[in-house]
């Protein structure tokens, strides 16, 4: 998978560290201890990452 550039509500994603414009795609479910606890998991809600390609800083976005 390559590193490219990325879109937000129409405009071009620009990391906040080294203003590099290419990044990394990945979706992490935001656990919690009492879904955890229950074994449910897999209900939490996920968030989009994008992942600076020069710097490695990962940049959160919600999914809705």
């Amino acid at each position: 998978m390559d590193s490219k550039t990325r879109i937000i509500k129409g405009k071009k994603l620009e990391c906040v560290i080294c203003k590099n414009d290419r990044f990394w795609a990945r979706n992490t479910l935001m656990n919690t201890p009492k879904m955890t606890f229950f074994k449910l998991d897999w209900a939490n809600k996920s968030a989009l990452n994008y992942i600076c390609d020069h710097c490695g800083y990962v940049h959160w976005f919600m999914n809705n």
